[in-house]
């Protein structure tokens, strides 16, 4: 939810459509962002994680205090990693500069140039639901690129960002359309 703030003349910084995905007047507009918000299927994984590594750290002081230091670091470390898995979680998807394109994933981050984007466009095929290694039918947005490769998917319609919201894929989609319009190669 946005909160609207009053500049000092009066005027406030937010618009009236309310969905709260306008940039900033004073954001640094070289910066890498995400051009639609992180899911809610996204955002309830991590903060499932988050619990768990609460409980990670609470076992981790319990056995400090009991005076296994070897089983508080390896508790620790374990503790650590899951808010590591939880903030990567986050965030996984796909990211616009006026640099290029970057897709990231959770293990594997890939950065493709405006100057090697040819087109991206939406096409119905099968897509994982979720991330999991079951298909259903939807619609996948992807990317074409000089290098005559197999286009790589950068969004689905039943990922954790868009599950169950058709409207914000369109718009997202629409958005890194217009990225790739705006920075992309100049048509002969």
């Amino acid at each position: 939810m946005p909160l609207p703030f009053l500049t000092a003349d009066g005027v406030s910084d937010v618009d009236d459509d309310g969905d709260g995905d306008e940039i900033l007047a004073h954001a640094d507009q070289d910066r890498w962002r995400r051009p639609y918000r992180p899911g809610p299927w996204r955002v309830a994984i991590s903060a499932l994680l988050l619990l768990l590594s609460a409980f990670m750290l609470l076992a981790t002081m319990i056995v400090a205090f009991a005076g296994g230091w070897a089983g508080a670091g390896f508790c620790l470390a374990a503790a650590l990693a899951v808010v590591g898995s939880a903030v990567q979680t986050l965030r996984v998807g796909v990211w616009v500069s006026p640099a290029g394109l970057r897709r990231v994933g959770f293990f594997v981050t890939r950065t493709v140039a405006w100057s090697e984007v040819t087109e991206i466009r939406t096409v119905q095929q099968p897509v994982r639901w979720l991330g999991l290694p079951r298909t259903v039918q939807g619609q996948a947005l992807t990317m074409s690129g000089t290098g005559g490769a197999e286009p790589p998917v950068l969004l689905t319609d039943h990922n954790a960002d868009f599950l169950s919201r058709a409207e914000a894929f369109d718009r997202a989609a629409d958005t890194l359309a217009d990225w790739a319009e705006e920075y992309g190669p100049v048509p002969a």
